[in-house]
């Protein structure tokens, strides 16, 4: 029930940025994709993370939860996702590579949110035994 209301929450109150994730998929169709906690994953070539509605693509599985945060900011903001998180977390990514800033990168907003936001996701990984959410396509749980 939890995986339909998220999906469901995602598809319509965060349209955009889901549409977006899913034109964003099927670029990356041929790369591996799985099931993190409600999220669709996908474990992506480029450096980093995105995380754009229903879906967030990782280029290490251990960045799942910060990437899940963003999802859950997706939820409570829906269309509004866009321009107040997503555009400042691309500008800050962009400007944190660019000018090799020495602080954190969850330090700021909107990381820092994504990352309270996700945390608790990881400490239920601990206690499962690791990734234990971290599923292959097509397998329950």
């Amino acid at each position: 029930m939890r995986r339909f209301l998220y999906t469901l929450l995602q598809c319509t109150w965060g349209f955009p940025q889901t549409l977006a994730g899913a034109v964003l998929w099927l670029v990356f169709a041929g790369s591996r994709h799985f099931r993190y906690r409600e999220a669709v994953a996908t474990q992506w070539p480029l450096r980093g993370g995105i995380s754009l509605g229903l879906f967030i693509f990782v280029s290490d599985t251990t960045l799942c939860y910060h990437e899940y945060g963003h999802t859950l900011q997706s939820l409570i903001l829906g269309p509004l996702y866009l321009p107040f998180v997503g555009l400042p977390s691309l500008l800050w990514a962009g400007c944190y590579r660019l000018f090799r800033i020495r602080r954190a990168y969850v330090s700021v907003y909107p990381e820092n949110w994504a990352e309270h936001l996700g945390r608790p996701s990881l400490r239920l990984d601990r206690v499962s035994g690791g990734a234990g959410r971290v599923r292959a396509p097509g397998r329950r749980g």
